[in-house]
């Protein structure tokens, strides 16, 4: 304590400056005007980014925390702005994202009399969030935000949720501001790496599964190192591509949605099974069918920075709680006695077989779009997407190589690609960013380019405009074929939309149009938009929408 006073939302505002905030992500309220005003003082150390929708900002935020390992900050006002945020805050759930929600709440002398916007944040966020506080102290600030700061931070990563009663923000304190925390990062022990050792030396096909949050790039470097060293295959658990560089010779793909029959034949016909930091979700194992439960038939090695996802589903013959770059610092320099070359070989040559698809019956061949992008794209390229059936182009056949980034929702969250896209922008100003959006994804968010507008932020969006929910409509034909009931979208000018915010915008008819369309949009400083015209008979690469109409009205 000091003598001097400040008022809660300062203090809180000085605490985040401390804590290492340098941007925060919102929609303005009036349940937390002492906050707004104390960043006033902040321009250019704290940046406040006005959003268009609470559910924008806090897809924002939580891509601000993916992509730079810092928690993203949201701020919303109660009731409706909660609620609307809600949806970043169940992404960063389940994408292990660092990140923390501050919620303007009623005054505490006006709660539990259901009162205007009045939500107990507690109750509605309990199973979203890692921790939901409200603070009824403001000498106690100092304490909470250091603690939401180190728990975002700490084993599973992932969101914290602060509600602010507008008279505890008003009211006068004179304690100091928190300092910065340090977070450790468990290790394994040189037993535990003797045994991961032995247990691989014995395996006939050996499989390394990666992914999970709070990798950084030693660690991904030392994984790329190890891998390549021993001749063993990676998968990339679900959206997380990124984790190695997918040029490596080790590579085989990504454990995810719509998992390529060559990653289920790998996983299935592995015997043993170094898990590195992943949640077995249920993307990860193909709707929970390509391991058992609770013994796995491969013998299962399971590290992750958090002790309460181990053994969780899956009882691993030797569970690590230890943290990702940790262990692959501990395994990079091991060489392992295997000769396991032809097996990794088989999964590498399964992954780029993986990337060859039929000629798409559409006026612009995504088949076409993805080969050329994987030639031309820089190597620190930032991809985006949210979700829908076109987000298999960023996912299944884009390489994610060197120093590239995928910032795509797990909770498989509409409306997600173009915030991230926008915050992507924002974190990193001199790297190109790309959006993949459907074009009924887009326009769940699309107000938000008015957000990149106003920030300055000149991401280039690709929309993929098939005129339908494209996933709704696959699942529809083949469950009940010919029978299109309520998926059918009519769009507006897309072009027209994008250019009314400062955008370079164009649509894109056929395949032959897209690299120099792709190239002006590249050299936009605006950040652009381009409408590619696809058919919604190429809803899937490998199977047009009539044959699964007539594959599924044979079965019927």
């Amino acid at each position: 304590m000091t003598g001097k006073t400040k008022s809660g939302g300062t203090l809180l505002v000085e605490c985040l400056k401390n804590l290492g905030a340098k941007k925060s992500f919102g929609v303005p309220g009036e349940s937390y005007l002492d906050v707004l005003d104390a960043l006033y003082d902040t321009k250019g150390a704290l940046d406040f980014i006005i959003c268009r929708n609470e559910g924008g900002a806090a897809f924002m935020a939580e891509a601000w925390g993916k992509l730079t390992g810092e928690p993203g900050i949201c701020m919303v006002t109660r009731g409706p702005g909660a609620t609307n945020a809600s949806i970043g805050v169940h992404t960063a759930m389940q994408n292990s994202t660092p990140m923390i929600l501050f919620v303007g709440q009623v005054g505490t002398d006006m709660q539990g009399r259901e009162a205007f916007q009045e939500v107990d944040y507690r109750a509605y966020f309990g199973t979203l969030a890692k921790w939901v506080v409200e603070i009824d102290d403001p000498d106690r600030i100092p304490e909470i935000m250091s603690r939401a700061w180190t728990t975002a931070l700490s084993g599973r990563q992932g969101p914290v949720v602060i509600a602010l009663p507008e008279d505890i923000l008003t009211t006068q304190t004179s304690a100091l501001a928190c300092k910065p925390v340090r977070i450790s990062e468990p290790s394994p022990s040189t037993g535990e790496i003797e045994e991961t050792i032995a247990i691989l030396e014995k395996a006939d096909f050996p499989l390394i599964i990666a992914g999970g949050s709070g990798w950084n790039h030693e660690g991904k470097v030392a994984l790329k190192h190890f891998a390549e060293a021993n001749d063993i295959p990676v998968v990339a658990a679900f959206r997380f591509q990124d984790v190695i560089d997918n040029d490596s010779y080790c590579y085989a793909g990504d454990a995810g949605v719509g998992m390529i029959p060559h990653v289920k034949k790998l996983i299935k016909e592995a015997d043993t099974i170094l898990a590195i930091n992943i949640r077995f979700g249920e993307m990860t194992t193909d709707g929970y069918t390509l391991f058992e439960s609770p013994q796995t038939h491969q013998t299962l090695i399971h590290s992750h920075l958090s002790d309460r996802e181990i053994g969780k589903i899956y009882a691993p013959d030797l569970p690590l709680h230890t943290g990702p770059n940790t262990l692959m610092k501990a395994l990079k320099t091991k060489t392992l006695k295997g000769n396991w070359k032809a097996w990794r070989a088989e999964a590498r040559n399964g992954f780029e077989a993986s990337l060859i698809a039929p000629k798409q019956p559409s006026p612009v061949d995504m088949v076409e779009v993805t080969i050329y992008l994987r030639a031309n794209l820089p190597d620190d390229s930032i991809i985006t997407n949210g979700a829908g059936n076109f987000a298999t182009w960023a996912n299944k056949f884009i390489k994610f190589t060197k120093e590239m980034r995928l910032l795509a929702p797990q909770s498989g969250a509409m409306g997600y690609g173009v915030p991230a896209s926008i915050a992507a922008k924002i974190a990193y100003p001199k790297r190109f960013v790309l959006c993949f959006a459907g074009d009924g994804d887009f326009q769940m968010n699309c107000q938000e380019l008015g957000t990149a507008m106003q920030a300055g932020a000149a991401p280039v969006i690709l929309i993929l405009n098939n005129g339908t929910y494209g996933t709704i409509r696959m699942h529809q034909e083949r469950t009940y074929p010919d029978r299109v009931s309520g998926t059918e979208l009519k769009n507006p000018d897309f072009v027209a939309l994008s250019k009314s915010y400062g955008f370079h915008s164009e649509k894109v008819e056929t395949t032959d149009e897209f690299a120099s369309a792709f190239e002006r949009a590249k050299a936009s400083k605006t950040g652009s938009v381009l409408e590619l015209m696809v058919s919604s008979e190429a809803l899937t690469p490998r199977q047009t929408l009539s044959q699964m109409r007539a594959n599924a009205m044979q079965k019927t």
